[in-house]
């Protein structure tokens, strides 16, 4: 699968954008500020229904504008595909594929798998666990479609119980009523949790791999999924925890407290690492997820890595290189603000590439082969 053509109108920084890519790595140098991560983010959208950056779709409009227009036309498994997104002001976000409106965007999330490597990464390292929730959740519906539907629904119930018990604090306590909601609860808590435990099974093994790459072998690295089903069934955990959970007046158990931790030679990086080995580590969970995407669907997802080689040294940034200019990764596009770096890179490639200069979220080929 790879990205031929993409136009934008309003799209953040790029005020009007038509570009061709090449089909297997593009290039994009430029100083901060210029709109080289907008360009990838792009493509994200295209790919997931939303901003990798922006919380809400309507920051992504270009300031002084109400709406945003973007299309991507794709070569998928050989056959043309045209995926237009747009959004107005006012109005909901539409989808499209080949001319015909999605029902729902959760059938979209996966028809173009894509994975971005870039700076805000670091969450996954420094941030809640919220964001390493959402790093499970982003990736793994990209391979199941009814997996986003079970984790809203999930949701949605949680937030029914912990409604009422916030209610109970004012009013009689109905534990038959909170067992109702318990009984759906616990269901979809249960799919949930395998689901997520099976990935980081298999992603276990595929990291190890591609830390070894990048790095050169010098430290074990792993990742453990922490959760309160891990141990005890669902079902008991809601019914165990019901009295503590009047008193908190929220839900203290269950799936929406997962979390991972990141591991390197057993301690988490997260106090052990040094800055480029969490940056290694990030990478290498990134090409993890890559592989994963690609054995499971069959299809090789579009590689975005933006400004990614920061805190590399030379021996990593060419380590990195020579690995995903191979045939086992599909298309790639590359950000970096340092011009001599980017064309020593270029260098060392056999495939063909694009390579594009940008200022002021102008887009200029320079150099193709």
């Amino acid at each position: 699968m790879y990205l031929k053509r993409l136009t934008a109108i309003n799209f953040k920084s790029i005020n009007q954008l038509d570009i061709e890519f090449d089909v297997k790595i593009n290039c994009f140098v430029g100083n901060n500020g210029q709109g080289k991560t907008n360009l990838l983010d792009a493509i994200y959208f295209l790919s997931m229904c939303k901003s990798s950056l922006s919380s809400t779709d309507l920051q992504v409009i270009r300031h002084g504008q109400d709406f945003f227009v973007l299309q991507g036309f794709y070569s998928r498994q050989g056959v043309d595909e045209s995926i237009y997104c747009g959004l107005k002001q006012g109005e909901g976000k539409v989808f499209k594929r080949n001319g015909k409106a999605y029902d729902r965007l959760a059938d979209h999330v996966g028809f173009l798998p894509v994975v971005m490597v870039s700076p805000t990464d670091n969450e996954l390292v420094e941030g809640s666990g919220e964001e390493r929730r959402k790093y499970m959740n982003g990736v793994i519906s990209q391979i199941d479609h009814i997996y986003l539907d079970e984790v809203l629904r999930y949701n949605r119930l949680l937030a029914q119980r912990n409604s009422l018990l916030k209610s109970y604090s004012r009013t009689a306590f109905s534990y038959d009523l909170i067992e109702a909601i318990d009984i759906q609860l616990a269901e979809y808590a249960s799919v949930i949790h395998s689901k997520r435990k099976a990935f980081v099974e298999q992603l276990i093994g595929i990291l190890q791999e591609y830390y070894n790459k990048v790095s050169g072998g010098q430290e074990k690295v792993s990742l453990s999924y922490r959760s309160h089903l891990n141990d005890t069934p669902a079902e008991i955990l809601f019914r165990e925890n019901i009295e503590k959970d009047r008193v908190l007046q929220y839900t203290s158990v269950g799936i929406h407290r997962d979390d991972l931790t990141l591991l390197i030679d057993g301690y988490p990086i997260r106090n052990e690492g040094s800055q480029g080995q969490q940056k290694t580590y990030l990478i290498a969970l990134k090409l993890a997820q890559f592989d994963f995407i690609a054995r499971v669907t069959g299809i090789k997802p579009l590689l975005l890595l933006d400004d990614i080689f920061d805190k590399l040294d030379t021996g990593r940034v060419h380590r990195l290189i020579d690995m995903v200019a191979n045939d086992g990764f599909g298309q790639i596009f590359i950000t970096d603000t340092n011009k001599n770096r980017l064309e020593e890179v270029l260098a060392k490639v056999t495939s063909g590439y694009r390579f594009f200069r940008v200022d002021n979220s102008e887009f200029e080929l320079v150099e193709s082969r």
